[in-house]
């Protein structure tokens, strides 16, 4: 081809090209002045807020043809979207009040035509129980109340509706502290013109909450970030909840009638003057009621017994990292708003962490001056207020670690979380970076003050990925000191997780490289000398079974059929029984499985390629389905073998353990009921580089059991749709027919005929939901009856791993100092039982009397400390007290 001929079709190609893109652009919607409106009023106050209102009001009036309800949607977008905008868009509406230029006696001010329709959407949003928009509105309406555009009455009557919520039977938590949260930060900022109108009323609400929230107590004490196990006491001080937080700011607030919300947040529309009554009235709110919650019903039965298990929403507790000379005390009124602000924006910009990054960090522009201290560098002079002058990186730091933390698990992903951190470093890593390593200090230094277990693990995850993304950089030197504690202490157990967790993020040279000597070495119990590499216990030729399991190996290397490696099996079998090797089933599970693990080592693709391969296999080795009648007789042992065997391959990556016994679970060749018995009798300290030691669980063994639970829970919700989508289905189809036939379908039938008994497609999802379902009873009833046997074991223990049990009480607390290897892996078994009866209490509370009767009959009448506090837990988690 000459070169002319591909410049020509080069050219046309790129003449097409055009084309297309002319085409494309054709297509664009372009802008409209209305489109165009709104974005400016949603942008508003991006350059200097002061500045752009009076522009922004002369924008909005001088826009024909007026539009209502677009004006009113921006508004709504604005303060749902962006709640630290809310007092100058209550300023802005409040200039929008004021007459035009040319007003007629009967004209309407558009402010108020804006705030009418503004209402519509506020009612849709508490017709669909949309809880965080809703308190946003209010919020709006009580700046909008302070500057006199919303009558006190009307105001004080929204509140007290939401305030009844609080008064419902059998109210749950979640609608119960939302709907408090709606009240009480409506009063907080429309305080001083309620407390004028009625002076009783502000006591009313806060006395409603408070009567509330006294009925949580228990329930916060299992949440509590910092605690014992001991007593119901909350063992930290530098921790709070949030509606106390509330219920302290509030009374704070109510004791100087309200003054000091001057100082909380700008009030830029009091300097307009009031307007005069007979020239405007203000607006009175509709009555509103806060419609019930939706109950769901799977109709699974005739009578409809079967509801959806529904996550239990519990207390939410906040951890104190700084001094109040750096971030603001949880009770000080300014600093509830500035945490509560601050966790509504990383609530909305979830979709979008490196905005929400960025909006933390131009915080302050929102706020009074001198709130926080300027940016190094900046040239703007402020005075710092009195009581002010917090640094901002370090609030938002301790905001967001305290969103992350919140047990029994976060609102949002974990790593939403972790990632946010991250883009806030990168904005600004001179003073991010400070205020994240005084983070990591504080939090280090709580690990043996009652730190939880799950927000150790949680602390332990969030280092080594913010690690990973600035070059596994950290001063290890500074916990040397610390080698010196027992192996078991929480703060050598947080450096073997985070290095674990650093490893599996990048390799482990790489990671052993960045620590100390002393942590390097084997008797420091930090990192293992060898990476996370498999340990195929038949490779050493000096292995009396080397040779079989090379043999083993090569037919499944060759690819050999799941029969022929059966067959092969069943002559090693008759081997080893006629050279008398004891255990011989056992021993042929492990050459079997370990050998199939080691095919698969390579890659994760490999991995599963290889069990998918010889599932018949697998199955056979479990018992599952023999194929000759000198297979390996099935049972819970051979099945406990199969994880034994996996679980050794893998002792040095704990990882990839927890990843095989979920493939194992997912393909039936275990239950979960075999996981949970496996981890209780065997997983204590697998892989650990910890000495042996008595029955305790680790956050692995605790990774094990989630795993097992979540997949029998997650097999009843799938079984559950599919039933559901066949009745569904058969309704649709009955009906149908019934309009063809001309059928009356409200004729009496057989009550006898049960729906769907003609179905078999139905009559066997029904069955396997009724199998599933006495699965996950026994999954977690197992789950129970293990960490019963582990911290109040029988005076006859089953497994001979089960130690004498180790109490916790006050006075040994207190002496934490000097607590050896029992007392700690108590403490860290106990807290796992808690993370277990708080996470999964919506399932426990399913099967309460059925547990209760298997686990907890063996302390009926007998004088038990442990036993005491087992069924203590268990009655805050499933309810009972």
């Amino acid at each position: 081809m000459s070169y002319e001929r591909r410049g020509g079709y080069y050219n046309q190609g790129r003449g097409r090209r055009y084309r297309e893109d002319d085409y494309d652009r054709r297509r664009e919607q372009h802008e409209t002045p209305d489109d165009k409106l709104k974005s400016e009023i949603i942008k508003f106050g991006e350059v200097d807020p002061n500045e752009e209102l009076p522009r922004l009001e002369i924008r909005i009036r001088d826009h024909i043809p007026r539009n209502i309800p677009l004006l009113s949607e921006a508004f709504r977008i604005s303060v749902t979207e962006q709640p630290f905008k809310i007092p100058y868009y209550a300023t802005l509406l409040r200039l929008l009040h004021n007459p035009s230029d040319n007003p007629t006696p009967d004209e309407v001010p558009l402010g108020r035509l804006i705030l009418e329709d503004f209402w519509k959407g506020f009612q849709g949003y508490v017709d669909k129980l949309a809880w965080r928009e809703a308190r946003l509105c209010i919020q709006f309406f009580a700046h909008l109340t302070v500057a006199k555009l919303i009558s006190a009455e009307s105001m004080l009557a929204l509140l007290q509706s939401f305030t009844a919520v609080l008064d419902e039977f059998g109210v749950s938590n979640g609608r119960a502290k939302r709907a408090a949260l709606c009240a009480g930060e409506g009063l907080l900022i429309a305080g001083p013109v309620l407390k004028d109108f009625s002076p009783i009323s502000s006591n009313e609400i806060i006395n409603a909450i408070q009567a509330y929230n006294d009925t949580m107590a228990s329930q916060k004490w299992l949440v509590a970030p910092l605690s014992t196990v001991h007593s119901d006491a909350i063992a930290h001080e530098n921790t709070i909840e949030l509606l106390d937080m509330l219920v302290t700011t509030l009374r704070k607030l109510n004791e100087s009638d309200f003054s000091e919300i001057e100082n909380c947040f700008p009030r830029p529309y009091t300097v307009y003057p009031p307007y005069d009554p007979s020239v405007l009235q203000p607006y009175a709110l509709p009555s509103v009621l806060v419609p019930p919650e939706a109950i769901e019903m799977d109709a699974l039965s005739p009578g409809g017994e079967e509801t959806q298990v529904k996550k239990d929403e519990w207390p939410e507790y906040f951890p104190r990292l700084f001094p109040s000379d750096v971030s603001p005390d949880f009770d000080n009124p300014v600093g509830y708003v500035i945490r509560t602000s601050i966790l509504d924006i990383v609530d909305i910009f979830e979709v979008n962490r490196k905005e929400c990054a960025r909006f933390l960090l131009e915080y302050p522009k929102w706020n009074l001056p001198g709130t926080f201290k300027p940016k190094p560098g900046s040239t703007v002079n402020v005075e710092p207020a009195a009581g002010k002058d917090w640094q901002l990186e370090s609030t938002v730091i301790e905001t967001v670690l305290g969103a992350y933390l919140i047990l029994p698990e976060s609102a949002k992903k974990s790593i939403y979380y972790i990632g946010l951190i991250t883009e806030i470093c990168k904005l600004s890593p001179s003073t991010v970076g400070p205020a994240v390593g005084k983070s990591i200090r504080r939090l280090y230094s709580s690990l043996a003050d009652g730190l939880d277990v799950e927000a150790a693990r949680r602390f332990a995850e969030w280092f080594a990925v913010h690690m990973s993304n600035f070059g596994f950089q950290w001063v290890w030197k500074e916990w040397v000191p610390d080698l010196e504690l027992t192996v078991q202490h929480p703060k050598r157990a947080f450096m073997r997780r985070a290095i674990e967790f650093e490893i599996r993020l990048a390799y482990h040279e790489r990671i052993y490289k960045t620590l100390p000597e002393p942590m390097q070495a084997p008797d420091a119990y930090t990192i293992a000398e060898n990476g996370p590499t498999p340990a195929f216990e038949y490779e050493d030729p000096s292995n009396p079974h080397h040779d079989a399991a090379q043999a083993v190996l090569n037919l499944f290397r060759g690819r050999a059929k799941a029969e022929d490696v059966v067959s092969h099996l069943d002559t090693l079998r008759e081997s080893l029984e006629s050279s008398d090797e004891p255990n011989v089933d056992s021993r042929v599970r492990s050459i079997a499985v370990q050998s199939l693990l080691h095919i698969g080592s390579r890659s994760f693709s490999h991995l599963l390629n290889a069990i998918e391969r010889y599932l018949p296999l697998l199955r056979n080795l479990s018992g599952g389905g023999a194929t000759s009648t000198t297979g390996i007789v099935g049972s819970a042992e051979a099945r406990s073998d199969i994880l034994g065997a996996a679980a050794a391959f893998w002792s040095y990556n704990r990882q990839m353990v927890a990843i095989v016994f979920d493939k194992l679970m997912q393909y039936q060749i275990v239950d979960p009921t075999d996981v949970v018995s496996w981890t209780f009798l065997n997983g204590t300290g697998l892989g650990q580089l910890t000495e042996a030691g008595p029955m305790n669980l680790s956050a692995f063994e605790w990774d094990l059991l989630r795993g097992a639970i979540d997949k029998a829970n997650g097999r009843v919700v799938s079984a559950r749709r599919k039933v559901v989508a066949l009745r569904k289905e058969e309704d649709d189809n009955r009906a149908k027919a019934n309009a063809g036939t001309g059928v009356d379908t409200n004729m009496e039938v057989d009550l006898e005929t049960k729906p769907g008994a003609d179905n078999p497609h139905l009559q066997v999802a029904l069955k396997a939901y009724s199998m599933l379902t006495k699965e996950q009873r026994l999954v977690l009833s197992k789950t129970l009856e293990g960490f019963l046997n582990c911290l109040a074991p029988a005076p006859t223990a089953p497994h001979p791993n089960l130690h004498a049990r180790t109490v916790i009480t006050e006075a040994t607390w207190e002496n934490r100092a000097n607590w050896g290897r029992d007392e700690w892996n108590a403490w860290e078994t106990w807290g796992w039982y808690k993370q277990f009866c708080r996470e999964y209490a919506p399932y426990l509370r399913t099967y309460v009397n059925t547990l209760e009767a298997v686990s907890f009959g063996r302390f009926a009448g007998v004088e038990d400390a442990a036993g005491d506090m087992l069924k203590k837990v268990w009655n805050v988690a499933t309810g009972q007290e």
